[in-house]
């Protein structure tokens, strides 16, 4: 993962257009429409998606048509992964602790001699 990534994600109509995509592939003026944004505007946002590598683009005669690629997602992915993975020990070791504080609790007081 590289700071890039989360940049050009970082631009509101950018992720917009990333779950608009998440649902199968666009054109331009399918994107344009739905998002309410100029066709000009909408190219330029993906020219930076595809340059960061999260789409790419297939040319059908005088269309193009932008999808997701999925490496770059599983890139993420992986790299969440990883946190996910901290956090959840994190989380298993304050469970374990609550338990042992609840366990001390339920027992009875010792008799003194």
């Amino acid at each position: 993962m590289n700071s890039t990534t989360f940049n050009a994600l970082s631009e509101p109509n950018r992720l917009h257009i990333v779950e608009l995509l998440r649902d199968g592939p666009l054109t331009v003026g399918e994107i344009a429409d739905r998002l309410g944004l100029n066709q000009p505007q909408v190219s330029k946002h993906l020219r930076v998606l595809s340059d960061v590598g999260l789409v790419e683009v297939q040319p059908v005669a005088n269309r193009r048509i932008y999808k997701l690629r999925s490496h770059s997602f599983e890139e993420m992915n992986d790299w969440l992964a990883s946190f996910r993975k901290v956090w959840e020990d994190r989380f298993d070791r304050l469970d374990d602790y609550l338990q042992k504080l609840q366990q001390q609790k339920q027992k009875p007081p010792e008799d003194g001699p």
